[in-house]
């Protein structure tokens, strides 16, 4: 397939408006949004004409059923991914899905079985594979100018910005049932699925996690959303060989700022955003950065391979039409939500737990999803 790809948009919702459709308009060599979907139909045409899409429907169903459209992109709450996905790529479609992957890794693993059953693409949201940063930090390590990687930090920052209590975004967000959990699966599936993508996605063995809500929040606005998903949690992952992970993940605390994400070599050190390598040459100590600018022009003239791997949307679109392989966001993104479930395993149980643990425990949260089969 090089021609464009055709799109179904399924949820016409916060993030289908501020970062999806953008991102189409951005790709419009590459991809055309012939239809979308919505049971809100406010929330239906808002979006279809800000986009200028025709073709709107009020169920999954009846746009899986429309024949045109190739792919379609996932973007509703969390428990609602995996049931809409599977369905999708039994219809025939290639799936894009955002982060994370499902509400479980029970629902994750029946992801991937699908794509292999149905024979479909399934691409997964993890937009921080594709940052300058990781592009440069995976040529070092490739190229072992690492060494033996060890330890890996997995941080991410708010001070204070709590979905919906805070102002932000919708109640469900932070009501379990819908969202399945908070900070960690809103934000620390990007740094954590990054860092398991650059070391080679490793097998996690054994977690320790804590969770917390200790600040104030708005009470009518707590009240009303069901809050109850962590604003802070830490955690220590354990990957056997000698590798491990340690974890923050916050939306919101009493700190100024925390330090970005991080990777430790035997021969050099790698931080992510901004971007810095750290090693030691003729027992002289060296920090250097990389010019941005630089790397993305000669993207764009001399390599222009690397354009299939500027986006996450870009990516998935380019491996449709058959320009570049697609990494294995499925499997990267499976590992990241073992490592989710064992942290917060651990932190209801108050102990280590193990990843046979976590996974003889993981059940389905899949919500039931209005419209989604025919009838």
């Amino acid at each position: 397939m090089s021609e464009k790809v055709k799109v179904g948009i399924i949820g016409c919702g916060v993030i289908a408006n501020i970062a999806h459709g953008p991102e189409y308009e951005r790709l419009r060599d590459q991809a055309e949004i012939v239809a979308a979907c919505d049971i809100d139909p406010e929330a239906l045409h808002s979006f279809c004409d800000k986009f200028k899409i025709k073709k709107r429907y009020s169920t999954i169903a009846e746009l899986l059923g429309d024949k045109e459209i190739q792919a379609v992109d996932v973007c509703l709450h969390n428990n609602m991914h995996a049931p809409v996905s599977i369905e999708a790529m039994r219809r025939g479609k290639d799936v894009y899905c955002e982060k994370p992957m499902a509400g479980s890794y029970t629902d994750a693993v029946a992801m991937i079985e699908a794509a292999k059953k149905y024979g479909r693409k399934l691409h997964i949201q993890l937009g921080q594979l594709y940052t300058p940063g990781a592009y440069v930090g995976k040529l070092l390590i490739d190229h072992g100018q690492l060494g033996h990687i060890y330890h890996i930090r997995s941080t991410g920052f708010r001070r204070r910005n709590r979905p919906y209590v805070d102002g932000y975004g919708k109640k469900e967000f932070v009501n379990s049932a819908i969202s399945g959990g908070g900070a960690l699966l809103d934000m620390g599936v990007y740094h954590i699925s990054q860092l398991l993508y650059l070391t080679g996605n490793p097998q996690p063995q054994r977690f320790v996690g804590h969770t917390y809500q200790e600040l104030d929040m708005d009470p009518v606005r707590k009240e009303i959303s069901g809050y109850d998903v962590e604003e802070l949690i830490t955690g220590m992952i354990d990957f056997g060989d000698h590798l491990t992970m340690d974890l923050i993940e916050s939306w919101a605390m009493h700190l100024d700022n925390l330090e970005c994400s991080s990777i430790l070599g035997s021969k050099g050190g790698i931080r992510l955003d901004p971007f810095s390598y750290h090693y030691t040459e003729h027992d002289v100590v060296f920090n250097a950065t990389i010019d941005e600018f630089d790397l993305n022009f000669r993207s764009e003239t001399v390599h222009p391979e690397r354009l299939y791997y500027r986006s996450s949307q870009g990516h998935w679109l380019g491996a449709l039409q058959g320009k570049c392989d697609l990494l294995p966001t499925a499997e990267i993104a499976l590992n990241t939500q073992l490592i989710q479930e064992g942290l917060y395993l651990s932190a209801k149980l108050g102990r280590q737990v193990t990843a046979e643990e976590v996974i003889a425990s993981s059940v389905s949260k899949n919500t039931e999803v209005i419209g989604l089969y025919e009838k």
